[in-house]
């Protein structure tokens, strides 16, 4: 199918590459003139702008957002609004907060666009090949016009029409809950071994207990190649950055009355160590950069 993409960053692009090698037609835009002519290399048509990017597209038309969540989104989304008609498509598939989806759905909905909201996992390596995505929209059956697409750039059975809008980003941000959660056990356990009597080779641990053993899996997998290339992560300090998902889980935990005492503990661990150097830190650090190319503070 054809598709346009607003926003070439390290997902962007990498999603980009995926659709084209399955076969879909890519126009793709970004603010950063270098970011489209790497677009354009891996073989989509490139566009000057959001309205050229939708003037080269044929009804109905189907335009792909994936830019920071907040203010960028939202104005994307307002002007694709002013641009799309009645029967195209748009999706969000940015890390945006499930609410903002939800306003965003009624307001494509009132202007005859059919907006699905895309919670996208994975990291770099799953848009760039068999990526997982969580989406919601306004019915199963406007979702047909997308699956073939999901089918493509997916592992098999890794994306799921999930409901109503708003249904998909909320997913995503409890997944992402999920995750701060695993990856601060991680970073515990290599930091309780780190301090301990003994010692051990990290990297041999990870790649270890990424055969065979229960908590097998691929972030104990990027705990391997962060330690295979600085085998204490000295070289980067224990600042564990959050972009906001799991601050998001823990509110809705709260609002639901719903324990979620792991999570909570997991987030309340990146407020800290912005304040105090860990290993532990060091750990999820690392995993964060490893999957998803997220920021490591270099140690002064």
């Amino acid at each position: 199918m054809q598709i346009g993409m607003i926003g070439l960053g390290k997902m962007g692009l990498n999603l980009v590459k995926n659709m084209i090698r399955n076969g879909n037609e890519v126009v793709a835009f970004d603010l950063n003139k270098e970011n489209v002519k790497l677009a354009e290399q891996a073989g989509a048509t490139p566009a000057s702008s959001n309205a050229d990017l939708v003037n080269k597209l044929t009804a109905p038309k189907t335009v792909w957002i994936m830019v920071p969540a907040g203010k960028p989104t939202e104005s994307t989304i307002d002007e694709m609004l002013s641009l799309l008609s009645t029967g195209d498509y748009l999706i969000d598939g940015g890390n945006s907060f499930y609410e903002d989806s939800v306003r965003d759905g009624e307001k494509a909905d009132a202007k005859g666009v059919n907006f699905f909201d895309c919670g996208t996992s994975g990291g770099m390596e799953g848009a760039n090949k068999d990526g997982n995505f969580m989406i919601g929209g306004p019915s199963a059956e406007k979702f047909e016009h997308l699956k073939p697409l999901f089918e493509g750039i997916s592992q098999k059975g890794g994306y799921l029409y999930t409901g109503k809008t708003g249904s998909g980003h909320f997913l995503k941000m409890v997944h992402n809950g999920i995750e701060y959660g695993m990856m601060e056990a991680i970073g515990e356990g290599f930091d309780v071994l780190h301090n301990s009597q003994f010692k051990y080779d990290n990297e041999a641990v990870a790649d270890m207990w990424s055969h065979g053993s229960v908590i097998r899996g691929w972030l104990m997998e990027l705990a391997k190649e962060a330690f295979a290339q600085d085998g204490n992560l000295d070289k980067i300090s224990g600042k564990m950055f959050s972009s906001g998902e799991g601050k998001w889980t823990v509110q809705e935990a709260i609002k639901q009355g719903i324990p979620t005492p792991v999570i909570t503990e997991s987030l309340y661990a990146r407020y800290r160590s912005m304040e105090k150097d860990t290993f532990t830190g060091k750990v999820v650090s690392a995993l964060r950069h490893g999957f998803g190319g997220h920021a490591m503070d270099e140690k002064k």
